[in-house]
């Protein structure tokens, strides 16, 4: 492939060239369209100044990053960026610039607005733009609302189309179909807003806002003829007529307007004449992307009668004149639109009073039949089912029935890529509640509480927190209410809902979550002077009973003035203080101090944050897998190990966020690693062998690669860097000046849930129509993980034996293992789906998680490795030349993404050094493989005798011997299941680790081991247990709390080590405790039961039997969390024992 590559292009020309190719997203777009306003207005010779403000939320949850980023392009251009606190507010604030082109003392000849705000805000925000809008726009200013609706509810809380709304109000819509459109439609809806006085929405919905396109710049209507239109600006703004009747009719005069200027200067376009059809089409939007794909699908079909297309742009209303002109002729109209029937009642009622005219369908077809749907969205497949029956009934052509690609849905084993906290997430702490207590969910991340075993529930608009409960709690026997509240809710109207429970006097604690950012969003500043004190200030002054602050460093207080009575709590107190407040009558408020761990990741790579030289540790050998580290922290970076002995934990590095709240977990497995650093590459050449295969790069044969077409999905968890792959994909194919586009469907996805990045490459400078990948479109899919590509949404995109697919193996945990510690994490299972589903020929995979750790110390450089191999197989019709300039453009990480994309390329063609390198992988999957018998033998036997001696060690082998005799003797010829279950089981018990064994465990030269091969440098340790006699347990949970002891303790565990000769024995100062004792008691009536089984076993006990010799797999943890395993396997202990005796041998108790 010879394709140019043009590397003059800067990011910035997408806000600046006024000619040739860019590549542009939905957002870029609206900064984009406010320099062209003020750069046509300099060129009219207009004094103009620009404004805009309004409130993030997605699909429009990054407008203020972009405005943020071309600061010195909007401030050269005079545009003032505002962040409001709240929609309505914005509008209020919009609805003042109008009046500067009105007054005498201004300075500039007028202000052009931009209002913007999600489906919601535009609800929140209906009296203010109401009012904006009834006062009027200035004749040299003009007011455009960016309305970012979300037809399916991706990231907001019900779907929303807003059209209505506007509609009652009396304010146009636009509605480009795509961000090419973007620039025209805003430079044309703020002169309708100057000619006519009216306030103009911009229907700005997910799938074009939060797209990226690369196009040819059009040259933009000429508008000039406007501005020196002596009927335009007749009705400006003119706030004299509130409290008038009057105001009726100059808002109709000003409609009446709008509709002049539609006609003058139409933004509608027929996109067929087709001068001698029968039948049209009218659509709008991005539905008119989708029907122009569904026609191309069926452009093959013969005797497919001429349609004749008009494209709407202005929606409401429409232009009379360009329907009148469409239907000129025509039978049969099918109109094709998003959600609700807009253009479709409009048509109906220009044509009820004609004599002829022709039938109209649109939602529905001439017999009351769903036709094109309105739930969900619309896509050229469920376009093309619609235009085929309407083609069928109008035309009389008989079109083959669509083909729907139904493939079978994934077994997942109950796993999901459901949006969970990040890691280190303070939600994870904050959103607790006390035994018998119940919360309330809010706005914000901290919403997904309810999705979790937290006793939260319920949901209200963005700042109605609590007042739901208001009005709930008088009519139930429930006396008190949690209720969650993020810090940018309650600055932008959560205050009034606190102020609404104070008056009514209701019992009600309010968590404020004070995590110093706007997580859902983006990490955004909250939008104005914000502070732990002054909520303090503020609540208190409204009268709140009582005040509290927790917080994960308490340090940070000293010496900060806070009001009296408001103290300051480690978040180990939440449950306390939480007991406490819930007993106070009134309105008291608890204020979690903790910064948002994904802002603390991003502030410490640009150094703005503290980065503790403190990291986790986790001593497998001594980790029981109880999983109770998880349900301290519900950390998504406690991720399995699986050992011989059964599923451990490890921490993940790479995406540990240093919280720290795991060490809380009752078990003494965790150390904390003081200085040092992580090893890049561990000790067996994988950092040389990154050099070694660079070195080949230059030797690999080049793909056969040609520009074509080609449609490219990719899945997998959100934050991972999953869009990075679309946005270089999509750059790079710009690059040698052909189109593409991409659409990331990301949202509270964002938050590790499945993201899905739709990818489009032209083969030449033609756009390829609607951004998403339809069912069974997919030519190539890079499938970044097991459980995201089993997403319907993106399984879909698949057509068997068709589509390439790059399948990165290693399972992340799922929230599933955050509260199940034997949930289902088996990536074989779904690897072996989806190969069977794309076809084994089409598939290649490998883990390239554990290739990134090894080559890059870093796992989050995968998805480049898995592109890199994508791109070596052919499966990717763009130049390496073209990926390697798109990723410096990209500008983060610039050396490390163009060593993973060259080290996938390598990897895809030598498989010998894919395999060497990922060896240690290997072995860890063999470790999951069933061992034999001799193997659980043999290693059970070596264990015990470092546990104790050989003495000890030959009570289990006596034991176990006896039982395979009896099992062979039973089931000749057959898998000794009973036996090795039996094996596994007696010796955990008999291996229980007291004081001795932890000591041993972390004197053993493995641990060390371990620690080398994941950290480098000068490193200390720090222990943290629970020591019987140092330990002061925890009032309210009844717990030891575990303190942390220096590194001198390594010492004195090599010397109790040496003290295990004292087990078992009355000179054992630690065999007395009740643990001790059940422990002892516990493999003794198990070595008694397996005795008897070997004398009694037969067909009658052996599934029985079965169930017993693996029940001691469940006894896990230390102290008070083994005693609630403990109670557990004691009852179905003796419920198994109950039926074996019914069935021949009897059990015997021990007495420890």
């Amino acid at each position: 492939m010879t394709q140019s590559v043009d590397t003059q292009y800067k990011l910035s020309d997408n806000l600046t060239a006024q000619s040739g190719r860019i590549f542009l997203t939905g957002t870029q777009a609206l900064v984009r369209m406010l320099l062209t306003q003020a750069r046509l207005d300099k060129e009219h010779g207009l004094n103009t100044a620009g404004f805009v403000s309004g409130y993030r939320g997605s699909p429009l949850g990054g407008v203020d990053m972009i405005m943020w980023k071309a600061q010195k392009y909007l401030d050269q251009a005079k545009v003032r960026f505002q962040p409001a606190i709240n929609e309505d507010l914005a509008a209020s604030m919009i609805m003042g610039t109008q009046q500067a082109g009105e007054r005498a003392d201004r300075t500039v000849d007028g202000v052009f607005s931009m209002w913007y705000g999600k489906g919601p805000g535009v609800d929140r925000a209906g009296d203010a733009l109401h009012h904006g809008h009834a006062a009027g726009a200035s004749q040299h200013g003009g007011v455009l609302m960016i309305v970012g609706d979300d037809h399916v509810a991706s990231s907001s809380s019900i779907p929303h189309a807003s059209e209505q709304s506007l509609i009652a109000w009396g304010i146009p819509v636009v509605n480009p179909s795509s961000v090419e459109e973007y620039e025209r439609f805003g430079i044309w809806a703020w002169a309708l807003s100057r000619y006519s006085g009216s306030w103009v929405a911009f229907k700005a919905i997910t799938e074009t806002v939060e797209s990226g396109r690369s196009f040819e710049i059009a040259p933009l209507d000429d508008l000039a003829p406007a501005l020196a239109d002596k009927q335009g600006g007749k009705h400006p703004y003119d706030p004299s007529k509130f409290l008038t009747p009057s105001m009726e009719g100059t808002l109709d005069a000003r409609l009446d307007s709008v509709r002049e200027f539609a006609h003058k200067y139409s933004l509608d376009r027929v996109l067929e004449a087709a001068p001698d059809a029968r039948i049209g089409i009218v659509s709008t939007g991005k539905a008119t992307l989708d029907t122009l794909d569904a026609l191309q699908q069926l452009s093959s079909l013969k005797d497919l009668p001429a349609i004749r297309h008009l494209k709407i742009g202005l929606s409401w209303p429409v232009n009379p004149q360009s329907l009148n002109d469409i239907i000129e002729g025509l039978d049969h109209v099918l109109v094709i639109e998003e959600k609700g029937p807009i253009i479709e009642d409009q048509l109906k009622n220009l044509l009820f009073n004609r004599a002829q005219r022709p039938t109209v369908s649109g939602k529905r077809d001439i017999e009351n039949e769903v036709l094109i749907p309105a739930d969900g969205q619309l896509s050229p497949a469920r376009v093309a089912v619609g235009l085929r029956r309407w083609l069928g009934h109008h035309a009389n052509v008989q079109l083959p029935a669509c083909t729907v690609q139904n493939l079978a849905p994934i077994d997942t084993n109950g796993l999901t890529r459901r949006p969970y906290f990040c890691s280190g997430c303070p939600h994870n702490t904050s959103t607790k509640v006390p035994e018998g207590s119940q919360a309330m969910a809010g706005v914000g991340c901290h919403y997904m509480a309810t999705w979790m075993d937290r006793k939260t529930r319920g949901l209200t608009q963005m700042g109605g927190e609590g007042t739901d409960w208001v009005g709930l709690s008088p009519f139930i026997q429930t006396g008190h209410m949690f209720q969650n509240m993020g810090e940018g809710t309650y600055f932008h109207s959560g205050y009034l809902a606190i102020r609404q429970a104070i008056a009514a006097g209701t019992n009600i604690t309010y968590k404020i979550l004070f995590n110093d950012a706007v997580a859902m969003t983006g990490g955004q500043p909250v939008d104005g002077p914000i502070s732990v004190p002054r909520i303090c200030q503020q609540t208190i002054g409204e009268g709140a009973r009582r005040v509290v602050i927790t917080t994960d460093e308490p340090e940070r207080y000293r010496g900060v003035s806070l009001p009296a009575g408001v103290d300051v709590h480690h978040r180990r107190e939440l449950d306390r203080l939480q007991r406490e407040l819930r007993e106070i009558p009134g309105v008291t408020i608890l204020i979690h101090d903790q910064t948002c761990a994904a802002e603390k990741r991003r502030r410490r790579k640009k150094n703005e944050y503290p980065d503790p030289a403190r990291r986790l540790f986790i001593n497998k050998a001594v980790c029981e897998g109880c999983g109770d580290c998880g349900v301290q922290s519900n950390c998504l970076s406690l991720v399995p190990a699986e050992t011989p002995e059964g599923r451990k934990r490890q921490i993940d590095q790479s995406s540990c966020n240093k919280d720290y709240s795991c060490v809380d977990g009752f078990c003494p497995s965790f150390v904390s690693v003081m200085g040092g650093a992580l090893r890049r590459g561990d000790q067996n050449g994988q950092a040389d062998m990154k050099a070694q295969l660079l070195a080949k790069l230059d030797t690999l044969p080049q793909p056969n690669i040609q520009a074509k077409d080609c449609n490219v999905i990719v899945a997998g968890v959100g934050g991972t860097g999953v869009i990075t792959i679309g946005a270089v994909l999509s750059m790079a194919v710009h690059l040698e000046g052909r189109s593409s586009s991409v659409l990331d469907m990301t949202g509270l996805a964002q938050k590790g849930g499945t993201v899905i990045s739709h990818i489009r490459l032209s083969a030449n400078k033609e756009n390829m129509g609607a951004v998403r990948v339809d069912p069974g479109q997919a030519d190539l899919a890079i499938l970044c993980d097991v459980v995201a590509a089993a997403h319907p949404n993106a399984l879909s995109c698949l057509r068997p034996g068709h589509t390439h697919a790059i399948i990165n193996e290693y399972l992340a945990p799922t929230a599933e293992f955050t509260r199940n510690p034997d949930a289902p994490l088996d990536a074989q299972h779904l690897l072996s789906q989806l190969k069977t589903t794309a076809g084994e020929n089409q598939v290649r995979s490998f883990n390239a998680h554990q290739a990134a750790t090894l080559l890059f110390g870093d796992s989050l450089l995968s998805n480049m490795l898995l592109m890199g191999m994508a791109w070596q197989q052919g499966s990717m019709p763009v130049s390496s030349a073209a990926v390697e300039q798109a990723i410096r453009l990209n500008g983060v990480a610039i050396q490390a993404n163009l060593d993973a994309f060259h080290l996938g390329r390598v990897l895809a063609h030598d498989e010998e050094a894919l395999a060497s390198l990922l060896a240690p992988a290997a072995q860890v999957v063999t470790l999951q493989r069933r061992e034999t018998l001799e193997q659980i033998m043999q290693r059970c036997t070596s264990s015990l005798e470092q546990y104790q001696n050989a003495a000890y060690a030959q009570r289990f082998t006596n034991t176990i011997n006896a039982l395979r005799d009896a099992e062979q003797k039973l089931r000749p010829g057959q898998r000794p299941a009973l036996t090795e279950k039996a094996a596994r089981s007696l010796y955990k018990l008999m291996a229980y680790k007291d004081e001795y064994e932890v000591a041993r465990l972390f004197s053993s030269p493995a641990f060390r081991q371990d620690l080398e091969q994941q950290f480098e440098g000068d490193f200390s340790l720090r222990f943290h247990f629970a020591p019987p006699l140092l330990a002061r347990r925890d009032p309210a949970t009844g717990r030891p709390r575990k303190i942390t002891l220096g590194p001198r303790t390594a010492t004195l565990l090599r010397w109790m080590a040496k003290g295990k000769g004292l087990r078992n024995t009355v000179l054992d100062p630690f065999g007395y405790t009740h643990e001790r004792r059940m422990e002892r008691r516990f493999w003794r009536e198990y070595q008694s039961l397996l005795n008897s089984l070997s004398k009694n076993l037969n067909q009658a006990n052996y599934a029985t039997a079965l169930e017993l010799a693996e029940l001691p797999q469940q006894l896990r943890g230390f102290g008070p969390v083994k005693m609630e395993s403990a109670r557990k396997y004691e009852a179905r202990f003796a419920e198994l024992s109950q039926q074996l005796k019914n069935t021949g041998p009897e059990i015997q108790a021990v007495p420890a």
